[in-house]
Formats: C-alpha cells, structure tokens, sequence
C-alpha cells in the first residue's frame, strides 16, 4: 500500500534552515507529481510546493517563494524541501502528499517549529 513517511523536522531559530524529506513505496514513484502541504496551530492547511514527476516543473506559495526549494530523487523514491530563511509563521506540521487515482494520501507529518 501507498506509505509516505516524512522526516528532517525539529527546532530551529529564525533565519535557520531545515531540510526535509518524504521517503514513498508503495506506488510508482516516479509517476506522480508530489506534494509538501503544512497545518500551521488554528490553520486551515496550505499547500507549500508542489513537483511534477519529473522535477522539471515545481510551484511554491507565495509565503515561501525564494525561501523554499522542493526537489525529488526519483531514483530513491525521495522528495525534499529545503527550507531556508525561516520564520515564525512557518511553524507547522508538514505533510507529504500523492494524489493517485483522485485519491489524497499523507504522511504522518514532521513538526517543524521556529523560535527563538
């Protein structure tokens, strides 16, 4: 079955960095465009970034634009973000996501939390 299990989340001061990584089996990886969402406390959840199946195309949130990269490693069945700059108001838990077939699956989520 579809497993995406996420990791790299922790505490950070502002302006620090944090890389993530979403591990996927279970599927044809490298069929799929994929995505990194977060639900920030008293938030409805957003989506950060997404990648097409084969990298060459990726798409950010306005919030994080030029802060954040999303890359994948088709070959690891792996997809990252690196998160530098950050702030306060990227606290939250992220989330890795597939849609297959009109179906969402998620990731346990990594808490990812700045302060200072």
């Amino acid at each position: 079955q579809v497993q995406l299990v996420e990791s790299g989340g922790g505490l950070v001061q502002p302006g620090g960095s944090l890389r993530l990584s979403c591990a996927a089996s279970g599927f044809s990886f490298s069929d799929y465009a994929m995505s990194w969402y977060r639900r920030a406390p008293w938030k409805e959840r957003e989506l950060v970034a997404r990648i097409t199946s084969t990298g060459g195309t990726t798409t950010y949130a306005d919030s994080v634009k030029g802060r954040f990269t999303i890359s994948r490693d088709n070959a690891k069945n792996t997809m990252y973000l690196q998160m530098n700059s950050l702030e306060p108001e990227d606290t939250a838990v992220y989330y890795c996501n597939v849609r297959r077939f009109y179906v969402d699956y998620w990731g346990q989520g990594t808490q990812v939390t700045v302060s200072s």
